[in-house]
C-alpha cells in the first residue's frame, strides 16, 4: 500500500496499518507527538486502519488542528465525565469546539452555576491525571440507540435516531472511568496529551437552538498547550470584558438595543450616528476614488426573486418569512446581491464597459435566533458596504489586486495593521467546471503573491459559487475578527442569464465578484469600539474637542475659542456649567474627548489655550492656531 506524505514523498505500508504504525514508521519524534490523522483531506483517529493508496498527513498535538483535537476531547470526554461524576442525574447533550475552547450543554435537575465552576475543574484534573487510553468502537443505530436508552442519555438518542445513516456510530470511551459518548471525533489517542484548561463560564441555550425547546445549561471552557498560552487567553479575556463594546456604547451613549422594538434591532444615537456617517463618508470617498459606482436598493422584494438566486434554497432557515400583499409574497431582504443583477439586466452589456463596479451601503436582514443575539456583533438588521464586480475571467486578477490594496488601505485607515488571510478553494459541491474553479483559484493566488501578501489555504472552505479570499484583522489586544472577504461567483451570472456582447458579437457570461471590506458596519463598529476601548482617534470622534471656563469670567472668551474650531471643521463642544475646572476635565475625560482645552485668565491675556490629551497629557500653553496645524495631520479626512 503506498501512502503520500503532504511534501509529496511516498511511505511504503501493509494494507490495514494504523496511523500511528505510519507516524513510527517515519520516525519516533514524529510518533511521540502524533495524536491524529488526516487521510485524503478527512480527520481519522490515530489507531484508525489505512485500507487502501492514499494521500496522509499526521496530526501533532502542536499543530492547528492537534489544538482543535485536544479541545474537543477534553469537552467530549473530560468535561463530560466530570459533569456526570458530580451530577450523576444530569443529561448530555453536545460538546463542540468553538473559536479557543470549548463548551458542553447539559440538562441537570441541580441548578450548574459559575459558584460550580471550581469543583469541576477539579474533577477534571482528577480524571486527566490518569492519561487514561480513549478508545473508539463502532455501532450500528439500533447497537448505539440501546445503548444510551440503558443510560437514560435522551438527547443522545434523539441524535442517534434524527441521522440518517444505519451503522459506523462512534462510541469514545475512557478506559479508567468507563465513561463513554457518542461523538463523530476524532479524539486523542490518550488524555497524556491534555494540556492547562480553564472553564471560563455558565450561560443559558436551548436545545437545537430552538426557543420552543427545553434551555439546558452551557459550560464554556477554554485550553491550550501550554501554561503561558492560557496565561496569556485569560488574560486577554479580562481586557475584552473592559473594551465590551455593550457596556462602552451605553457608558458613552453611542447606541442601544431596544427590546421593545424586538431584540436584535440597533438605535444609533446622537454621538455613535456621528461615527456611522464619518465612517460611511469615508468608506464611499474611497470607492468614488477607485471608480466604484454608488447604488441604493429596496428592503424587499418578490421571493420569486429570492429563488431564483437559489437564496431560497441554500439560505432559507436565514431569511423572514414571506408576507403576502395583493396575493403576492415578498421578503425582507437578506443579500444586496440579486438586486444588483438586476440592475446591471436592465440593459444590454457590452464587453467595452467591463469592468463594471458597483457599490451599496445596503441594509440587510437575516432571521438570527434570540439565544445567538451579541450586542452589535450579531444582530436582525444590519448594513452591509456590499460591492460587485461585473468583469471578464481575463479581468479577474487584476480587479482582485485593487480589491486587495483597497481593502488593506481601507483597514491601515482604522489601525489595523496585522492580518491572517486565507484562500478558500473548491468544495465537495460546487457549480461550474473544474476548468473555471482552477482558473479563478489561480488569479487568486496570482494576486495575493503579486503583493507578496502571506495566506494560509482552506482546501474546500470555498462557497459552492466560487472561491474566495477572506480577511482577518488583528485588534488591539490580538484578537481576529473576519472583516474584509473577497468572493468569485459562477451560480448567479447563471441563474439569471446575466450577459454581455463580446468582441466577436457572441454573448457571454460576467465573472461576479461578491466583496465587503468593513462587513456589517454594525458589527465593525462594535469592534472599533473594543479596539480602541472607546477612545476613538481623533477623526473618527464624536467629539474631537471640549472647551472648558475655569469660571464664568472667560465664557466670552471660551466661546471664541470654540467658534474658531468650529470654522476650522473641528467638532467642539463648550462646557459652561457652574463647575470646578477638575470636575469637568474627570467628565469629559470618562467620556473619552480626545483633546480638552482649558482657559482661564492667563489664557484669555494672552489670548491662548492650555490643551489636555484625553489620555492625560498636559500640552502646555499654546496659540490656537499652532494648535490647529498640530491636530489637523491626525486627520484621516
Amino acid at each position: 500500500m503506498n501512502i503520500t506524505l503532504p511534501d509529496g514523498s511516498k511511505q511504503k505500508l501493509p494494507k490495514g496499518s494504523t496511523g500511528l504504525e505510519l507516524a513510527q514508521q517515519i520516525g519516533p519524534g514524529l510518533a511521540k507527538s502524533a495524536v491524529a490523522i488526516n487521510i485524503d483531506g478527512v480527520q481519522k483517529d490515530l489507531n484508525d486502519r489505512i485500507e487502501q493508496d492514499c494521500s496522509v498527513s499526521i496530526i501533532t498535538i502542536d499543530s492547528d488542528e492537534g489544538l482543535e483535537i485536544m479541545r474537543h476531547t477534553i469537552a467530549a470526554q473530560v468535561l463530560a465525565a466530570a459533569i456526570k461524576n458530580l451530577f450523576p442525574n444530569s443529561k448530555l447533550a453536545i460538546g463542540p469546539t468553538i473559536d479557543n475552547g470549548f463548551y458542553y450543554d447539559v440538562l441537570s435537575d441541580k441548578t450548574i452555576s459559575s459558584e460550580d465552576l471550581s469543583a469541576i475543574e477539579t474533577e477534571m484534573q482528577s480524571i486527566i491525571e490518569s492519561k487514561s487510553l480513549i478508545n473508539k468502537s463502532m455501532h450500528s443505530k439500533k447497537e448505539a440507540v440501546n445503548l444510551f436508552k440503558k443510560k437514560k442519555e435522551d438527547y443522545k438518542v434523539n441524535i442517534i435516531n434524527e441521522s440518517e445513516q444505519d451503522k459506523d456510530f462512534q462510541i469514545y470511551t475512557n478506559n479508567d472511568t468507563q465513561f463513554i459518548d457518542l461523538c463523530v471525533g476524532p479524539h486523542l489517542p490518550n488524555l497524556g496529551f491534555v494540556g492547562p484548561f480553564k472553564l471560563t463560564k455558565v450561560a443559558g441555550a436551548y436545545w437545537k437552538g430552538d426557543s420552543s425547546n427545553e434551555m439546558l445549561t452551557r459550560i464554556y471552557g477554554t485550553a491550550w498547550r501550554t501554561k503561558k498560552e492560557l496565561e496569556d487567553y485569560l488574560t486577554q479575556i479580562k481586557e475584552a470584558e473592559k473594551r465590551d463594546h455593550r457596556k462602552i456604547g451605553k457608558d458613552l451613549d453611542l447606541f442601544s438595543i431596544q427590546e421593545d422594538a424586538g431584540g436584535g434591532l440597533v438605535f444609533w444615537h446622537p454621538k455613535g450616528a456621528k461615527v456611522r456617517s464619518i465612517i460611511e463618508n469615508y468608506w464611499k470617498k474611497e470607492h468614488e476614488d477607485a471608480n466604484y459606482e454608488l447604488l441604493y436598493t429596496p428592503h424587499i422584494a418578490l421571493n420569486t426573486l429570492w429563488e431564483t438566486s437559489g437564496h431560497t434554497d441554500f439560505y432559507e432557515e436565514s431569511m423572514y418569512k414571506p408576507i403576502e400583499d395583493e396575493n403576492q409574497l415578498y421578503r425582507l431582504k437578506p443579500m444586496n446581491c440579486p438586486f444588483h443583477v438586476l440592475i446591471y439586466k436592465n440593459t444590454i452589456r457590452s464587453y467595452r464597459e467591463l469592468p463594471i463596479r458597483w457599490a451599496e451601503l445596503g441594509t440587510v436582514y437575516r432571521h438570527e435566533m434570540t439565544g445567538a443575539l451579541h450586542g452589535l456583533m450579531r444582530v436582525r438588521g444590519f448594513t452591509q458596504d456590499d460591492s460587485h464586480i461585473f468583469c471578464s475571467e481575463d479581468q479577474i486578477e487584476d480587479e482582485i489586486k485593487q480589491i486587495l490594496d483597497l481593502a488593506i488601505r481601507m483597514l491601515n485607515a482604522f489601525n489595523f495593521e496585522e492580518f491572517e488571510i486565507h484562500l478558500a478553494t473548491r468544495p465537495e459541491k460546487y457549480v461550474g467546471s473544474e476548468e473555471i474553479w482552477d482558473k479563478a483559484t489561480d488569479a487568486l493566488v496570482s494576486a495575493l503573491e503579486s503583493k507578496s501578501l502571506d495566506y494560509k489555504m482552506d482546501i474546500g472552505g470555498g462557497a459552492f459559487y466560487g472561491p474566495k479570499i477572506d480577511i482577518k484583522i488583528k485588534d488591539a489586544i490580538g484578537r481576529l475578527w473576519q472583516c474584509s472577504t473577497v468572493q468569485l461567483d459562477f451560480n448567479l451570472p447563471d441563474r439569471f442569464d446575466m450577459n454581455y456582447i463580446g468582441n466577436d458579437g457572441k454573448k457571454y457570461h460576467p465573472i461576479m465578484i461578491h466583496r465587503a471590506l468593513l462587513g456589517s458596519i454594525e458589527r465593525f463598529f462594535g469592534i472599533l469600539v473594543e479596539h480602541y476601548a472607546g477612545k476613538f482617534p481623533l477623526w473618527l470622534a464624536p467629539t474631537q474637542i471640549c472647551v472648558m471656563p475655569i469660571n464664568q469670567k472667560q465664557n466670552d472668551y471660551a466661546e471664541d475659542v470654540k467658534d474658531e474650531m468650529k470654522k476650522n471643521g473641528f467638532r467642539t463642544e463648550i462646557d459652561l456649567r457652574n463647575e470646578k475646572i477638575g470636575s469637568k476635565i474627570r467628565d469629559h475625560t470618562l467620556k473619552k474627548v480626545p483633546y480638552l482645552i482649558i482657559v482661564g485668565d492667563r489664557e484669555v491675556s494672552s489670548k491662548e489655550i492650555t490643551v489636555r490629551t484625553q489620555k492625560g497629557d498636559d500640552l502646555g500653553n499654546m496659540k490656537l492656531k499652532d494648535f490647529l496645524k498640530s491636530i489637523k495631520k491626525e486627520l484621516v479626512i
